[in-house]
């Protein structure tokens, strides 16, 4: 990755962090309360994660059910919390068209994030810990990558590519995407829900650009210690649910002390998508997606 053109930007500092040796931790954050947390425990980045906004800041599941202004008016109040702290923000799948996607950069330029992430999903797109995911072409994905490069108006704002293709095509589709997004310019690769250790180093070992990786607890993803990460040369880890997990599981346990009657929560990411009304918005989008079957 080049050097920072300007050190000072939010991009520029993030990039200054990744010309250094060692692995970067992004715990993930959704509200200001989590971003004060994350400064204060020392953390060198932090990661603006849509489930937990969507979750945490919406009470709704990560589904597709955000929109651009709701992330950016998000990522702008974390951002002013954080201070300096470079903040890696989830974009979805950039929120449309190409056209929609360089608008999205901007927003999120202008928001004071120092770098975001852009998924090869079509809308609306799911967790990527989720089944049942739906993909553009990596041809599609391409176009809507190079708009977001080209719509910088910051150059060192970095734009990473993430493919969910491991899941629906399997993983030597997934580190193609990966390598093509890479040769399109991508400034570095996340290659979404690798299922074992093995295809954990696979992705390192074949995808020759800085890497990012998703620690999701109780995802599909094995937890992997952050040596281990580093000695095989991933750049970036990101923790979306190392504050909220724990928020909805304690919270839960304070009502219940108060008197309340938890209910039973799935382990995992499911777990906190159905506590926020995942079935019944699943039932709505199948009752729909019935429909246009029936009508076809």
């Amino acid at each position: 990755m080049p050097q920072p053109s300007h050190p000072l930007t939010a991009g520029g500092r993030l990039r200054s962090l990744l010309a250094q040796d060692g692995l970067i931790t992004a715990p993930g954050v959704f509200d200001g309360l989590s971003a004060h947390l994350v400064a204060r425990t020392g953390f060198k980045a932090a990661y603006l994660s849509g489930a937990g906004v969507s979750v945490a800041g919406y009470g709704l599941p990560d589904i597709g059910l955000l929109t651009q202004t709701e992330m950016t008016d998000r990522a702008r109040a974390v951002a002013s919390v954080l201070d300096g702290i470079p903040l890696i923000a989830d974009a979805d799948t950039g929120y449309g068209a190409p056209v929609n996607v360089a608008r999205t950069v901007r927003e999120y330029e202008r928001a004071g994030v120092a770098a975001l992430h852009l998924e090869d999903q079509a809308f609306p797109k799911k967790c990527g810990h989720l089944p049942d995911k739906e993909l553009l072409s990596a041809a599609e994905f391409t176009d809507r990558l190079d708009a977001a490069l080209q719509a910088r108006t910051d150059p060192d704002l970095v734009v990473i590519a993430r493919t969910d293709a491991r899941g629906p095509l399997g993983l030597t589709e997934a580190i193609d995407r990966a390598c093509r997004y890479a040769e399109a310019g991508a400034d570095v690769i996340f290659v979404e829900a690798p299922r074992s250790a093995e295809e954990i180093e696979r992705i390192a070992a074949e995808v020759g650009v800085p890497l990012l990786i998703n620690m999701v607890q109780g995802g599909l993803t094995p937890d992997t210690a952050p040596d281990r990460l580093a000695e095989l040369g991933y750049r970036i880890a990101i923790h979306p649910g190392a504050l909220l997990a724990p928020y909805a599981l304690h919270g839960l346990d304070a009502l219940g002390r108060l008197g309340g009657t938890a209910p039973e929560v799935t382990p995992g990411p499911q777990g906190l998508f159905e506590l926020v009304g995942l079935r019944d918005w699943a039932a709505i989008g199948e009752r729909h997606r019935d429909r246009s079957k029936d009508g076809a």
